[in-house]
């Protein structure tokens, strides 16, 4: 990953920042090989350890993913290089790196597709960094552990890298070898990110911002070049075609290669994806009806326009912005518009996609298995129940796991979600409206990147810390954190 960043640095005469990345790529490629020479001949990994593994390895490349920001800000603040090298003077925004843990906040957020930021105003950080937040972001959609199965795998890959692939919260296999698809996954992903590229270019968009925005908006992850975001170029057209592109970051990889493979029905046919479009649609609308009959802006126009761009990268967990949704303590939004987005944010697209959240078959999971506990109870004991969700026909075990695994992951989630804002609360001034601190607390956990002023260099390390945490969870669906956890009281004989 340093390779291509250290090639960025050098085409933008940023000469300074190339030793950060090859300091970076040498610990990563000494901790990397360490590790597979450690662990070379190890049986392939049960779904306890493949958690375990996930969730370690995930919290390890949020750690140092935040490297580069350090060891380029350190570089900045020390000037230790020639003339010829290109150090520019300090800024007020590259200067909060020198803190690790405003470096680790935002490799966390860049990995975990989140989007929140630590930098007051991107346009004043170097190119090279602006490109490793695009980059981190851009693998971190798809998934560390997906791009570990890709490379790393051979043939027809085993089971061990099934349940590898399963534990970074996905399922949904494009071919019967989990190598194959975790390939065809990455095929997809490029096409879908040039694709993106070229729609911006064509919409106006400079081709810089283009490749940035492109690689951020379809790993749906939110990350700008812009302290104003895509509100920025304050056009209609480019906002419009970042909502398509996050819609395309909401599908999940197998519909794409379907529809791609001439099955357009797929679009409209899926449950998933049908269950997205609807949920876009209706959310946007309630939304603009709120902001217009609050009087929010002055045309219907820019109402829908502001209401279907935000609820959208909400739910598809992007965290693009074009409106001020808040300023701290100060509101901008309504509590009810401000609630109606966190919704959006809670609900997420669809599981195979590069979104997080709870995904929409979760959601659909749990209220029509609800809804069929229910029934059940009014049905003799002697009755054969099957629960239908889209077109799968589960039998009553089948039906009983998929909804307990929904319960748990929802109960789990909002359990997290509840000690975020407890630790809010407790370290932040108290002069924060509480919507606006579950809004940031779900928007890290959600991965979404949205935030309503509160999230800035300036709030507590504790918060920073506590949000980091968050975002790192929201990734990978609770279990894997939750498994990993009762491994370390295990260890310590304080949980059996």
């Amino acid at each position: 990953m340093s390779a291509g960043s250290i090639i960025v640095a050098a085409v933008n005469s940023e000469f300074y920042a190339v030793p950060a990345f090859a300091v970076t790529a040498v610990i990563m490629g000494a901790i990397g090989t360490g590790l597979v020479r450690r662990y070379r001949d190890a049986d392939p990994p049960e779904k306890r350890d493949a958690m375990v593994t996930a969730a370690t390895a995930w919290a390890l490349i949020g750690i140092l993913g935040g490297l580069p920001f350090l060891l380029i800000a350190w570089t900045i603040q020390v000037d230790p290089f020639p003339v010829w090298m290109n150090t520019p003077p300090m800024d007020d925004t590259t200067v909060i790196f020198l803190n690790p843990l405003d470096g680790i906040f935002e490799s966390m957020s860049g990995f975990t597709g989140t989007g929140l930021t630590m930098a007051a105003v991107e346009d004043k950080l170097p190119r090279s960094i602006h490109w490793w937040r695009s980059f981190i972001e851009w693998v971190g959609g798809v998934g560390v552990i997906v791009l570990t199965v890709a490379i790393l795998s051979r043939g027809g890959g085993s089971s061990g890298s099934y349940t590898l692939y399963e534990s970074e919260a996905r399922s949904e296999k494009i071919h019967p070898s989990i190598v194959t698809t975790v390939r065809e996954i990455w095929k997809i992903f490029v096409g879908l990110t040039v694709g993106s590229i070229v729609l911006f270019l064509l919409v106006g968009m400079p081709p810089w911002d283009a490749i940035n925005h492109a690689m951020t908006g379809i790993a749906t992850g939110g990350f700008s070049v812009h302290a104003a975001s895509i509100g920025h170029y304050d056009s209609p057209l480019i906002e419009y075609a970042v909502v398509l592109v996050m819609f395309a970051g909401s599908i999940a990889f197998p519909i794409h290669y379907l529809i791609f493979k001439g099955k357009i029905r797929n679009f409209y046919a899926d449950l998933q994806t049908r269950w997205v479009f609807i949920w876009f649609t209706a959310g946007s609308l309630v939304l603009t009806a709120i902001l217009f009959a609050n009087g929010q802006y002055d045309t219907l126009e820019h109402t829908f326009r502001a209401s279907l761009f935000q609820f959208v990268s909400a739910v598809s967990n992007t965290g693009f912005g074009t409106e001020s949704i808040g300023g701290g303590t100060e509101q901008v939004w309504s509590p009810g518009a401000t609630l109606v987005t966190c919704l959006g944010m809670l609900t997420g697209g669809a599981a195979g996609s590069t979104t997080s959240g709870l995904k929409i078959i979760r959601i659909v999971t749990l209220v029509r298995g609800t809804a069929w506990q229910i029934r059940n109870v009014f049905e003799p004991s002697t009755a054969v129940r099957y629960l239908t969700i889209g077109d799968r026909r589960l039998d009553e075990q089948q039906a009983e796991r998929e909804y307990i695994e929904a319960t748990v992951v929802f109960i789990l989630w909002i359990v997290f979600l509840m000690i975020g804002v407890a630790v809010l609360l407790r370290v932040l001034s108290p002069g924060y409206p509480l919507e606006y601190v579950i809004f940031d607390v779900m928007s890290a956990q959600s991965n979404v990147g949205l935030d309503s002023g509160i999230t800035s260099p300036t709030m507590p390390d504790t918060a920073k810390a506590m949000l980091i945490i968050n975002m790192w969870v929201g990734r990978l669906e609770i279990i894997p954190v939750a498994v990993l956890l009762g491994a370390i009281l295990q260890r310590l004989n304080l949980y059996r």
